[in-house]
């Protein structure tokens, strides 16, 4: 399987993905790394780590099988994402996870061959981690759940409903 296509996997196109390429895998064992600025004790990382970790599953993917997963939580101390990004570029993973924007700027900053998967951030193009969303380009890519080009769209979308408004 080409490093490419687990990022697709990963990123979210998995669910289309056929899983015919996992009779080639043989028994390797892929590393995903997970960069996080968040507590892994808080009850939301939790809920979205365990959903993670169902996803992977129902695509073939299983930490007793053909999966291991490195997390790093920097928690409150956000200066630690840089020494966890060395850890988890260290170990080597195949693909890391960067939940949030501190924690694509470490990684880019470490790494320009490593596949970076983002989530959680907003403005990926104007943060300077992509080149644009249709062809990011370069080691990293993933979803925003706000596309600033559209804020205009719907500013106007509120003022119709709302033409009194003032803004």
């Amino acid at each position: 399987m080409k490093r490419r296509e687990f990022i697709t996997f990963l990123g979210g196109a998995a669910a289309m993905w056929p899983l015919t390429a996992r009779a080639q895998q043989g028994h390797r064992i892929r590393r995903v790394g997970v960069l996080s600025p968040y507590p892994s004790d808080d009850p939301e990382v939790k809920d979205r780590i365990v959903a993670f970790r169902q996803g992977m599953q129902e695509h073939g993917w299983s930490e007793d099988r053909n999966l291991q997963i490195d997390y790093r939580w920097a928690g409150a101390d956000r200066a630690r994402l840089g020494s966890y990004a060395a850890e988890l570029l260290g170990e080597p993973p195949d693909v890391i996870l960067a939940v949030s924007s501190p924690s694509v700027a470490a990684l880019q900053q470490a790494t320009n061959t490593i596949p970076i998967v983002f989530v959680g951030i907003g403005d990926p193009v104007g943060q300077g981690f992509v080149a644009s969303l249709a062809r990011p380009g370069g080691n990293i890519t993933g979803f925003t759940a706000f596309e600033f080009s559209i804020g205009e769209k719907w500013l106007g979308f509120v003022k119709g409903l709302a033409p009194a408004s003032h803004g």
